[in-house]
Order: C-alpha cells, then structure tokens, then sequence
C-alpha cells in the first residue's frame, strides 16, 4: 500500500515548491499581458497583497499549532503507555507465582511490539505486528481475569485495574496517531499559499525574475516542516518509545 502524500514530506517539499512557482510566474505572466490603462493604483494592490499574506500567515500559524499538539500528544501517551506496562509488572508480584511468571512473560512480548509499533515503518510488518498485540491484549486479560475470577479481593482488582490501563493506553495511543490535521484545513492553506504566489508574480512585473523564488521557497519549507512533524512515520521528526525502551531495560535486568 503506497503512503499518503502528507506521510511524505520531501514530496511535499518539491510538489509545493513547483505549484507555487508555477503559480508566481503565472501572475507575472498575466500581469505583462494587461495594458497599462487597466493597472490598479500600487496602494490597492499592497493593500490586497498585505491582507493576502497576514490570512496566509495565520493559516500558517494555526496548522503548526494543530501539527505541534498532536506530536506532544503522541509522546505524552507513550510515556503513559510505558508507566502503565511498567506498573503491571511489578503489580504481578501480587499473584500467585505461576500466574505472576505468565503475565511477565507475556508483558514482555507485549512491549517489544509496542516497540516495533513505534520503531517500524513498513506497512506488511505494521500489519504483522497489529495482529500480534491483539493476540497478546487477549492473552494478558485472559490471565488476569482468570485469577480474579477465582479471587474476588481488592488486591486482585488492583491488579485488574492496572492490566485495563496497559490495554487502554494502547487504544488511546492508536487514535492519537489516527489523529491527523483535518484535508480541509491544508487544503484551505494551500489555496490561500496559490494565491498569494499569483498577487506576488503579479507585483514583481518589470523587476527580477529570481524574486519569484523567494515565497516559493519559503512556503515549501514551511509545509514540509509541517508535514514533517505532523506524520507520526513518515517524517524525520518522530516520537521515539524511549520511556518504553527505558522500561525494557529495566525488565531486562531485573
């Protein structure tokens, strides 16, 4: 399955960039075609053009906020998701030993493919590893419900509660990373990004051609960063499970 264009953000890099220039140089070109009795007054059109730029500018702003929060959220929940298995396994010394051992182990299991969850970026073993944390969810509160079951105490049910946070932890990272900014809004901002190019070609009539280049590239720039940190897989900026790798250290040498 091939990825989304916003899981890829050089692409968005050099799509942008060519749209937006393409869209200045279309505004110099129709600004050389108008005769000259029909220019508009150079106040009118700084006006337009500044109002132009300060909406593109607060469309900028808002949708790096939108991509900043969801990426904080991303790794809030993982250091959540590793307290949580992290508690478990020491809340299993309250079961019986064989019981114990077997939740450990499959705890274990678990965390390296919340590991992998993090760590991996090929569809086929994404897959893979979806299908075994299900298994292993199952497992584990098989395990456990089975001792509180046969036990109904409140320290069963402490352990009970715990094993619901390891699960719920890995549902509420799921739709933080299914959390994405809205087509609508970057549609909106790359239309509003086209327009402003086209007034920009339009005013930069009669002067350099290289001035076309300059809110191109910048603009590029900014959706690639965007992008960039907005993509939980795709881009260079990505949460990394080191409070989950912190809590498999520790497993491993306890």
């Amino acid at each position: 399955m091939s990825e989304p264009l916003l899981d890829r953000p050089v692409l968005v890099l050099v799509l942008s960039f060519a749209g937006f220039w393409a869209a200045a140089w279309f505004g110099r070109r129709y600004r050389a075609r108008r005769p000259a009795h029909e220019e508009k007054a150079d106040e009118d059109f700084s006006f337009v053009l500044g109002g132009t730029l300060t909406l593109l500018g607060l469309l900028i702003g808002f949708t790096f906020s939108m991509a900043v929060a969801r990426y904080d959220q991303r790794k809030s929940l993982e250091e959540q998701e590793a307290n949580a298995i992290g508690t478990e396994y020491a809340r299993a010394d309250l079961l019986p030993a064989a019981d114990a051992a077997r939740v450990r182990e499959l705890l274990q299991g678990y965390l390296e493919q919340r590991l992998l969850f993090y760590t991996s970026r090929d569809p086929l073993r994404l897959r893979q590893v979806d299908a075994r944390t299900r298994r292993l969810q199952a497992e584990l509160w098989a395990a456990v419900a089975k001792h509180v079951a046969a036990q109904r105490d409140p320290v069963t049910a402490l352990v009970a509660a715990g094993m619901n946070d390891v699960l719920n932890s890995q549902g509420y990272t799921q739709a933080a990373w299914w959390n994405r900014i809205p087509r609508a809004a970057w549609a909106l901002l790359v239309a509003i990004a086209l327009f402003c190019n086209v007034l920009i070609g339009y005013g930069a009539h009669g002067k350099r051609a290289s001035l076309l280049l300059i809110l191109p590239i910048a603009l590029s720039v900014t959706l690639f960063l965007i992008a960039d940190i907005e993509s939980p897989r795709g881009g260079v900026i990505r949460v990394h499970p080191q409070n989950l790798e912190s809590v498999a250290e520790s497993l491993r040498t306890s």
